[in-house]
């Protein structure tokens, strides 16, 4: 099992994490619905996941 991290917006514990965008200035990683959440406030708009 892979290291656990602590989303550095929720405090989760998470696995699978994200670096947030520079602009974003935010330290550490992101869980995948703090991640979510940022793309949505800088980039409005519908957002459609793609391999």
């Amino acid at each position: 099992m892979g290291s656990k991290y602590k989303c550095a917006l929720c405090g989760e514990e998470i696995t699978k994490y994200f670096n947030p965008m520079k602009e974003w200035k935010i330290e550490g990683v992101l869980c995948g619905d703090c991640y979510s959440k940022k793309i949505s406030e800088f980039y409005p708009g519908d957002h459609t996941r793609i391999n």
